[in-house]
């Protein structure tokens, strides 16, 4: 098998009451993310962009919403268990490259806390995990501060 490459994406909405949990980071912010798990949008795009690559799915299918076990759960321990089935399936993970968009709060200041947290879970180094944040310049539901949307890419290799 060569080199495989996979694309994740998530989006949730901005909501009063919830904690602003970011690639396993909390974040201080007058607003957190809604979702059934703690709506980890970076995560789940990384998640999803693991799973595209190893052809394993989504996060969808692996965690649905419909089951109450998964509900609260944290992003972390969601990529833990995808990256013990990309192991067990021969896979390592490579390289992996996100966008963090959301108009506030900046993102820059708490790149560095987040690569701590992801890339221990990830395996990888953090010259292999970019992490990059983008404003919607006011555009649209992200440019309005009513959500915060990733993406992520993701390359793997058989071991």
């Amino acid at each position: 098998m060569s080199d495989r490459i996979g694309l994740g994406y998530d989006l949730h909405r901005l909501v009063p009451g919830r904690k602003l949990i970011l690639g396993g980071l909390e974040i201080p912010f007058s607003r957190g993310l809604e979702g059934h798990s703690d709506a980890d949008a970076l995560i789940h795009a990384v998640i999803d962009a693991l799973l595209g690559a190893s052809g394993d799915g989504d996060i969808g299918r692996l965690f649905p919403d419909s089951d109450p076990a998964w509900k609260n759960a944290r992003g972390a321990d969601l990529l833990r268990t995808v990256v013990a089935r990309l192991d067990a399936a021969g896979l390592e993970i490579v390289h992996v490259d996100t966008v963090i968009a959301a108009e506030k709060p900046a993102v820059a200041p708490h790149v560095g806390d987040m690569k701590k947290i992801l890339c221990p879970l990830l395996g990888i180094g953090p010259d292999a995990l970019g992490i990059k944040g983008k404003t919607n310049e006011g555009v649209g539901a992200i440019g309005r501060g009513e959500a915060i949307a990733c993406w992520a890419v993701a390359l793997l290799r058989a071991k």
